[in-house]
């Protein structure tokens, strides 16, 4: 398969990177940190301005009617500055919105988002859920012609500051089933929606959402009522091919970073790059990158696949890449730098944090191997050799 960039793609990318590199570099994220919120409304508007945030949606959405690959190459320049707005959990939600709700609600929601003007926030992961989006146990009752909403949603993206939460609980049946699911949009400060503020590892924010009888009316809800299912799968593999993407960045930043320590650090005299064995190691560390940078391409392009085997198939083989190649390229950078790699003060460090969460959100190695090993196309092949 051709993974070569038009030159529109490759003008989106030198775009996406210099602009990153000038307006956020690392010491913005470092500098956030403390903030409530962890980003500024003034950055999220610039990336407005420049079309971003309305590149995945069709023109009949008020977008750009840009493929998921345009988007990945501007979330991969994101990764490489560790770029804290929520483009990613605001990227999911509007697709929700977009795949399951009505024109008047992309106008309300959609047109917004896309002018920079909200962000949003995409909670579907329960306490017991482990990365099964079927695994909802948080209910949405009947009362009249509106719903009341009561459970848990935990770890939600931008759930302590956006202006409106796409949420899955079930109409009827039990979790696991993939009927009965439904997807309402809850906008911020609705009587009975609890959000507890909680900060990730990496140094961002997130939130426990806690809905204590949350009412809303049927036009708050996103398609048929109990049909979400095939949605939120779909969501969910975009959310993963999403962190291919900005772990790329990560992955390809940490290796340009540890190339130029290993010319510039001198030991006994010499440059340590001189070192064959430390070359070999950053050998290994380059095909990483490579193996993660391509078999995140594949996914980006097969998540809009129609057949979910093809797009199930390539979104878990690039997150089980991503999970090895990103835990060795990281751990060898920290190693490959010394004492400083291991302190807060370097950047090495954030980036290691980063993609440990990037490993972990929309399902971890353990899950996407389990999943890829389940899928038709590799069990005819185990059966045909069986036989």
């Amino acid at each position: 398969m051709d993974f070569d960039l038009s030159p529109d793609q490759k003008l989106l990318e030198s775009t996406a990177a210099s602009f990153v590199r000038k307006e956020s570099p690392v010491t913005r994220m470092r500098a956030l940190r403390d903030d409530p919120v962890g980003w500024t409304p003034e950055f999220w508007k610039k990336m407005a301005d420049l079309g971003w945030l309305g590149l995945a949606y069709p023109e009949s959405a008020g977008g750009f009617g840009g493929s998921f690959v345009d988007v990945a190459l501007v979330i991969e320049q994101l990764g490489a500055g560790l770029v804290p707005e929520p483009f990613i959990p605001s990227l999911l939600a509007g697709t929700a919105i977009l795949r399951a709700g009505s024109p008047e609600q992309h106008e309300r929601h959609l047109s917004p988002l896309i002018a920079g003007d909200t962000s949003l926030a995409f909670a579907y992961a329960e306490r017991g859920s482990r990365f099964d989006t079927t695994w909802v146990e948080t209910t949405a009752t009947r009362e009249g012609s509106d719903y009341v909403l009561r459970g848990e949603k935990v770890f939600v993206e931008n759930g302590h500051a956006a202006d409106a939460i796409v949420v899955s609980a079930r109409t009827s049946g039990g979790p696991g089933d993939a009927d009965g699911i439904s997807l309402f949009v809850l906008e911020r400060g609705a009587p009975g929606l609890r959000v507890t503020p909680v900060k990730t590892m990496d140094g961002r924010r997130a939130a426990m959402i806690g809905l204590d009888g949350v009412r809303v009316s049927e036009a708050n809800r996103l398609g048929p009522e109990g049909g979400a299912a095939g949605v939120l799968d779909e969501v969910a593999d975009l959310g993963a091919a999403a962190a291919c993407a900005e772990g790329v960045g990560v992955m390809r930043t940490v290796l340009q970073m540890t190339v130029d320590y290993l010319r510039t650090r001198e030991q006994f005299g010499v440059k340590i790059g001189t070192f064959q064995a430390l070359q070999h190691r950053a050998v290994d560390m380059f095909i990483r990158t490579e193996l993660a940078r391509g078999t995140s391409m594949m996914a980006s392009i097969r998540v809009a696949d129609p057949d979910p085997v093809e797009r199930r198939t390539a979104v878990s083989a690039a997150k089980v890449e991503l999970a090895i190649g990103g835990r060795f390229v990281t751990q060898q950078a920290i190693q490959l730098h010394g004492g400083i790699g291991i302190t807060d003060e370097h950047d090495v460090g954030l980036y290691f944090k980063r993609m440990h969460v990037l490993n972990v959100v929309f399902g971890d190695e353990e899950h996407h191997l389990a999943r890829f090993s389940a899928q038709p196309s590799f069990t005819r092949g185990i059966e045909s050799t069986a036989s």
